[in-house]
């Protein structure tokens, strides 16, 4: 071929066409060769490598723009709010160590004054005491000398000095530092009667409590089986209780053959038929009254006609 001259144009060659590459091919034998991979023209690999760039380009800056809009939203979080979450945090840890604090020192106490003769029991107090003598209420109530107030359980000592016949009620109390207070309220005779071994004190509740000398203006009682569970004894101490302390005085002797047949005997002899305990207030109201007149039986079994003979 002669290169082209400066007048006349160059020619370009024809091109080649790229010869087509069959997908298998078969050998002499006639077998089937294996399949050969495609092959990738310069500008389709120049393609598919612009793609590639692009594609990881894209996905570079996503990342970048993710990781910037976190580091923006870090940035310009309230510190309002993370100064208050703050100081909550640190306001309930010192809270939880204050009460743990506190509890540690409570119990500690505790077990200082309960195991220990800090607080002993080195005084005991008795008041109330009448008939009674403090040697035998100490005695009762069998506190050792130095136990621990907290260790002396009162109800039980309140209950070993009930058993004392001439005591009502008891009350146990401890009186920091080192004091035990036990308050005694004694029976109180209301009627007296007549045994073989002397003269018995009953109080309000039937109760007999002590033998001994009967007290001046005390009367005698005159049932069957007296006690605190006889109707008898019952309704006999609840006409002596009802009266009134200037009646009360001039009986002698009260009488509970039955309820319902229950006569007061004065000092002078005269004699009150009460009959039963209904009405008891207005039979002892209108007995008061009906003593100022002369007379030895006085009946107030029907307070609605009450009779002198």
């Amino acid at each position: 071929m002669t290169e082209p001259t400066d007048d006349e144009p160059a020619t370009p060659e024809p091109a080649t066409p790229e010869p087509a590459t069959p997908e298998s091919a078969t050998d002499a034998d006639g077998q089937e060769a294996p399949e050969t991979a495609d092959v990738e023209g310069p500008r389709r690999r120049a393609r598919r490598e612009r793609e590639e760039r692009r594609a990881a380009q894209a996905r570079a800056t996503a990342i970048e723009e993710a990781r910037r809009e976190a580091k923006r939203r870090t940035l310009t979080a309230s510190p309002a709010e993370t100064t208050t979450l703050g100081r909550g945090t640190v306001r309930g840890l010192k809270l939880l160590l204050w009460s743990t604090g506190v509890a540690v020192v409570v119990v500690g106490i505790g077990l200082l004054l309960y195991f220990t003769p800090i607080m002993s029991a080195r005084d005991i107090v008795v008041v109330g005491l009448g008939a009674v003598t403090q040697d035998e209420v100490v005695a009762a109530a069998g506190v050792p000398p130095g136990r621990p107030l907290l260790q002396v359980d009162t109800d039980a000592v309140a209950e070993k000095v009930a058993e004392i016949r001439r005591v009502a009620s008891v009350r146990v109390q401890r009186e920091y530092p080192s004091t035990l207070r036990i308050t005694v309220v004694e029976r109180v005779p209301v009627v007296v009667r007549d045994y073989p071994d002397g003269v018995h004190l009953f109080d309000k509740d039937g109760v007999d409590f002590a033998a001994g000398p009967p007290p001046p203006g005390i009367p005698y009682l005159d049932v069957e089986n007296p006690g605190p569970d006889d109707p008898a004894t019952k309704a006999a101490l609840e006409v002596v209780t009802s009266l009134r302390p200037e009646v009360a005085a001039q009986v002698g002797r009260v009488s509970a053959p039955s309820v319902a047949a229950i006569t007061l005997t004065l000092i002078d002899g005269r004699t009150v038929v009460w009959g039963t305990t209904d009405r008891t207030e207005e039979k002892a109201l209108k007995l008061g009254a009906l003593l100022t007149q002369p007379g030895k039986t006085y009946d107030v079994s029907s307070p609605d006609l009450p009779t002198v003979k």
